[in-house]
């Protein structure tokens, strides 16, 4: 499923565009959630209060209030950096400026929805070789897309109402959701990730150091590592930084 933002100061091209999705959709038989912003003040707002991100944001360049450029280079500001941007538009003067906010199409509307459609799939093809660097869990009643990178660590969480209840933590908030440790540390084993104790999962790249028998990491949290794990996760974690040096 790829999530896909629609922003358009005008309701017959969000729906236009919105109904090409979803005719795609039926066609390559891959799921689109699709919401529509009116402005690029909604769509900044969206992200201001860390809403799920998008894969794929679909802007207009002209519209009331700021523009689409405008609106991109707020949300690239915020550092949402893996955002695939189109632009859609009917002033071909913008392209050079759309540059500055790594853009991977521009086309002039009207656009034939053959063109879209093309430029969709080939962004749905970049996503799915980049699947193994995101997860999908489900967190209270929504589905969360997390980025590799920015998950810190994965813990598993003592409840009387919830079985296999887990943490997990990014450089912006923790979710809960359900899953067994283990399987997400096999899972994960070859992407920078390792077990430290019978309940924790930590990203090593959001390791900052040692000490005394926990790990600090880059949230601030200190997390204890089991006892006999300590010199596994001292070895494996030079073995890391030797080959990041590398």
């Amino acid at each position: 499923m790829y999530r896909v933002a629609i922003c358009d100061d005008e309701e017959k091209q969000r729906e236009l565009v919105k109904s090409i999705l979803i005719t795609l959709s039926i066609k390559i038989n891959i799921e689109f959630e699709i919401e529509l912003f009116g402005s690029g003040e909604q769509l900044v707002t969206y992200y201001l209060h860390q809403n799920t991100p998008f894969h794929i944001l679909i802007l207009d360049v002209e519209m009331g209030g700021i523009n689409g450029i405008q609106t991109a280079r707020r949300l690239r500001g915020l550092n949402n950096l893996d955002e695939q941007i189109i632009f859609l538009t009917n002033y071909p003067e913008y392209m050079v400026e759309s540059f500055d906010v790594m853009t991977f199409q521009y086309l002039i509307k009207p656009v034939a929805p053959s063109i879209l459609e093309e430029k969709v799939i080939k962004l749905c093809q970049y996503f799915q070789a980049l699947d193994k660097k995101f997860m999908v869990i489900k967190s209270a009643y929504d589905e969360v897309v997390i980025k590799y990178d920015d998950l810190i660590s994965i813990e598993a969480a003592k409840s009387l109402t919830i079985k296999s209840k887990l943490h997990f933590t990014t450089v912006n908030q923790t979710y809960g959701s359900k899953g067994i440790l283990s399987d997400y540390a096999l899972t994960l084993k070859d992407s920078n990730f390792l077990q430290i104790h019978r309940s924790i999962i930590i990203n090593l790249l959001h390791v900052r150091k040692f000490a005394s028998g926990v790990v600090l990491m880059s949230n601030g949290s200190e997390l204890p590592i089991g006892r006999s794990k300590v010199k596994e996760v001292k070895d494996f974690y030079t073995k890391f930084m030797i080959m990041k040096v590398e």
